[in-house]
């Protein structure tokens, strides 16, 4: 297991679902922190627990939009001088939306989709990446999903942005490989967090565990996956341990991907 002493880590959407779940898992290896989140109770609560676990890492906390440019901007300068380094970011910070077809779809809410998703992941890249060029290189980790590699019902501004994240990962590790700086993307399905709690809520109101068991019962390990899986996944992606795996969007779904549209 890597050791993260001394490695410095931006995580956004860290108060809760996978970014947590990253969180302790690089906190339990020992790693400075930037935990940066836009609800400030769950964020300095999330620090709280993670500091009293593990008292060997550091931590900041930064409260962010990331649509809003100069908040990520802010965070990106914030941690360099709290840590004087980025080794390694995870640009997970994202939104589902709502339930709806592409025409009835509200326009308000696909536009806000869009400025979290796709464009809170570019300001992030944009402004982490001088200063790991300045530093020698790092790593870097977006989030996608399944539905940035297939379609899916009633949630178009979702997929489109995923889609986009996965473009925006390979032409990443395109333009600053020769810097040392190697990007992926991982590409979640059904891993029981809050956002997908909420999702199965809409999809069956009056019981969720029913839509839960449903979905389960397509994927070929009979079950949904766990965030603290899909963290150790983010963990090597970020560690020494990974030296030559760039620009590939990886699917963390119990293979679950490769029977759509054949089931």
């Amino acid at each position: 297991m890597t050791d993260f002493k001394n490695k410095t880590v931006i995580i956004t959407g860290a108060a809760m679902g996978l970014g947590l779940a990253t969180a302790e898992e690089l906190a339990s290896r020992g790693a400075n922190l930037t935990l940066v989140d836009y609800n400030e109770t769950e964020l300095n609560k999330a620090k709280e627990e993670l500091a009293g676990k593990y008292p060997e890492a550091k931590f900041l906390t930064v409260v962010a939009d990331v649509s809003n440019e100069d908040a990520v901007k802010n965070y990106v300068e914030a941690t360099e001088k709290e840590f004087g380094t980025i080794d390694g970011f995870y640009n997970n910070a994202g939104i589902e939306g709502k339930q709806a077809s592409l025409v009835e779809y509200d326009i308000n809410v696909f536009k806000k989709v869009v400025d979290i998703n796709l464009m809170g992941v570019y300001y992030g890249l944009r402004y982490v990446i001088p200063v790991m060029q300045k530093n020698g290189g790092g790593k870097i980790v977006n989030v996608a999903s399944v539905g940035g590699i297939r379609g899916v019902m009633n949630q178009t501004p979702y997929v489109a942005t995923k889609h986009a994240v996965a473009g925006i990962t390979k032409n990443t590790a395109l333009e600053y490989g020769r810097d040392n700086i190697l990007t992926n993307a991982i590409a979640p399905g059904a891993i029981l967090t809050p956002m997908v709690a909420e999702a199965f809520r809409e999809v069956n109101p009056a019981d969720p565990k029913a839509a839960e068991a449903q979905y389960a019962s397509r994927n070929p390990t009979k079950r949904l996956g766990k965030p603290s899986e899909v963290a150790k996944v983010v963990a090597f992606l970020l560690s020494e341990d990974n030296g030559y795996v760039s620009g590939q969007i990886i699917a963390i779904d119990g293979g679950e991907s490769n029977i759509y549209g054949n089931s």
